[in-house]
């Protein structure tokens, strides 16, 4: 299932500029507060109407300028999960969940109440009030009342904002699970780095009312100019090797080498997906000798590219994956970097966000 859009919208003195094309997955629209995402969610839903644009999902035109085409939001089969579960009071969670399907034709409902029940392991709390329930539970039902809508598209306008890291991680298997058994195709608002290098599948970075980057999620944060060069940095794939509980460690293996982490549960075998920060990585021409940063990785040089602080941006290839490195331009000339050149990555800090 596809979704393309191409769209204008004056909104006051800001104006959106948006051309934008997804698959199944999801796709993260990321980007600072203010740079337009939620205008784009709205669009989307059918809240507000474009100047100008096409609205596409899977060859069904949902918004054409031109042709004077514009399906109403109730129309549309999209799902909205808002920043807050904005549940109906007065209804209990069952009801709540029903809510949806009760306006869904018969033949185009799809799935059950119990099988979004299982999904996002809410039975324990179907007699409960809204009023009852934490954060991450209202989120819970939120997700699961616009699933049992039978929607076509997904979107999710920053769904965990309202939420403290406890609630967060709650959560956040959950909506893994969305994602990896559903199909849906879901667009996932968020300026979270941490819950994008999790969830995402592609990311579309919005600065100013327009798409500066499009593309797969590692690719998107080794731009060092993209995300600002505090956060850019990989994601990468890797491989749960071996556990070590009397060391306390994780063994992960990648193509490029392996890494140590502190130990997490999870069993050997298992692909983890983890962030490793520019920031965090140095560089190495030739044998690094004995050191204590223990997590290196064979790298090569890939391109040299100033930064906005006074750093320089060094993207890599590991295992044929794309990785970012930050250092001084005393060191690109001491250490002769060019592109083309070996290196080893030494990795100080690997940020496990696929636990």
């Amino acid at each position: 299932m596809t979704f393309s859009i191409a769209v204008r919208k004056q909104i006051g003195q800001f104006k959106l500029d948006i051309t934008l094309e997804t698959g199944p997955g999801v796709t993260a629209l990321f980007g600072r507060s203010g740079s337009g995402k939620t205008s784009l969610v709205n669009l989307i839903a059918g809240l507000i109407r474009p100047d100008h644009g096409q609205i596409v999902l899977d060859g069904r035109t949902l918004v054409d300028t031109e042709r004077s085409v514009f399906v109403a939001a109730g129309k549309r089969r999209i799902g909205y999960v808002f920043q807050e579960g904005r549940l109906f009071p007065h209804l209990s969670v069952r009801s709540n969940l029903l809510y949806g399907r009760w306006l869904t034709p018969r033949g185009r409902r799809w799935g059950g109440l119990d099988e979004v029940v299982d999904l996002l392991g809410i039975e324990a709390l179907l007699a409960r009030m809204p009023r009852d329930l934490s954060g991450g539970e209202k989120q819970r039902v939120a997700i699961g009342r616009a699933l049992l809508a039978s929607p076509d598209f997904l979107l999710m306008d920053e769904p965990l904002a309202a939420l403290d890291r406890e609630r967060k991680a709650e959560i956040l298997p959950y909506i893994e699970r969305l994602r990896d058994t559903k199909r849906l195709p879901i667009v996932y608002v968020s300026h979270s780095v941490e819950e994008v290098a999790r969830l995402a599948d592609a990311v579309a970075l919005i600065e100013d009312g327009r798409v500066m980057a499009l593309g797969p999620v590692g690719e998107v944060f080794a731009q060092l100019d993209a995300v600002g060069d505090w956060e850019a940095g990989a994601v990468l794939e890797a491989v749960v090797q071996a556990q070590d509980p009397d060391s306390g460690v994780t063994r992960l293996v990648h193509p490029a080498g392996s890494l140590v982490v502190p130990h997490i549960e999870a069993p050997v075998g298992k692909l983890l997906r983890i962030r490793i920060r520019a920031r965090d990585v140095t560089l190495a021409v030739g044998e690094p000798g004995r050191l204590s940063v223990r997590n290196r990785l064979k790298a090569e040089i890939v391109s040299i590219s100033e930064g906005r602080s006074h750093d320089v941006g060094i993207r890599l290839d590991v295992g044929g994956e794309p990785m970012l490195a930050r250092v001084t331009r005393d060191a690109v000339r001491d250490l002769e970097l060019v592109p083309g050149l070996a290196v080893t990555a030494l990795v100080k800090a690997v940020a496990l966000d696929g636990t």
